[in-house]
């Protein structure tokens, strides 16, 4: 029976999904197949190379760091992202924080990440390499409109995966037997229109399907969510999602907050590990 993770992304707010895949490690639960969106997947690597808890010291180690993210940052016309692109993908998980990209790279299962093709307005699901040590994918995937620069991928534009499947969960219910997703927002959560749509429309005009899919993009995802719920009542999935954010916002450098969410994360799977067991069991 094939089992997969699916993670939803949302910055530092992502910081809960790292507590629930500690306590999905600490319960000896890992998936065959991990997908995820920006930073769901940038975080979610680290439950793929068994490294609990390495996310949460990357946050409160870093999050008040201006090299870590901090507009000087997207000024910087070397890395034009409000974060740090070198520190952040290469310089933390190379020499401060490391990752084990030997035990990632042992991972019998599959791990993707999703982009938005600018081109298309549509998603793109690509493996993430086990051993790139720059991680191009996983960059783009994070790469948030206006924050990011676009990243070309196999000769295409690429950003931010959250604007055409924030929620991967189709995917892997294609793929997979019994499916775990792990949602970053609480569950009574509507997602409203862009208020930056003027400036978007602007800044990537010449990629109208990318624009489209920006402006649809809160109906598409409040829309998708309630199919999630559905499947979730139908016995398809489970769903775990934070009862309140507690204020963190995507750019949160309150390092005391990022700890709680991470522990709403973390106590969540300890409260239903039985659970969890029971659904992946069949």
């Amino acid at each position: 029976m094939k089992t997969g993770l699916v993670l939803e992304g949302g910055a530092l707010r992502a910081i809960f999904s790292s507590g629930v895949c500690d306590g999905l490690l600490e319960g000896n639960v890992m998936a065959d197949y991990v997908i995820g969106v920006s930073a769901g997947i940038a975080y979610g690597v680290s439950y793929v190379s068994r490294q609990p808890r390495r996310n949460l010291e990357v946050v409160t180690r870093f999050a008040p760091d201006r090299r870590y993210m901090g507009l000087r940052n997207l000024t910087d016309k070397n890395n034009r992202s409000y974060f740090g692109l070198e520190f952040g993908f290469s310089t933390i998980p190379n020499k401060l924080v490391p990752f084990d990209y030997d035990t990632f790279a042992a991972f019998p299962g599959e791990v993707e990440a999703v982009v938005t093709n600018l081109n298309t307005g549509r998603a793109g699901y690509l493996p993430v390499p086990r051993r790139d040590e720059e991680s191009i994918v996983l960059q783009a995937s994070c790469a948030m409109p206006l924050l990011f620069p676009i990243f070309e991928i196999d000769g295409q534009p690429c950003l931010d995966g959250g604007i055409s499947d924030a929620i991967p969960w189709r995917r892997a219910l294609d793929r997979c037997d019994r499916v775990i997703v792990v949602l970053t927002r609480p569950r009574s959560y509507r997602r409203k229109p862009d208020r930056m749509m003027k400036l978007i429309r602007k800044r990537y005009q010449e990629y109208p399907a990318f624009v489209a899919a920006m402006e649809n993009r809160a109906e598409v995802y409040n829309r998708d969510r309630a199919a999630l719920f559905q499947a979730e009542r139908e016995g398809r999935l489970l769903v775990i999602a934070p009862k309140s954010t507690l204020g963190v916002a995507r750019t949160e450098r309150d390092t005391e907050k990022l700890r709680l969410l991470w522990a709403e994360g973390y106590q969540s799977v300890a409260d239903r590990l039985d659970e969890i067991r029971d659904y992946l069991q069949g």
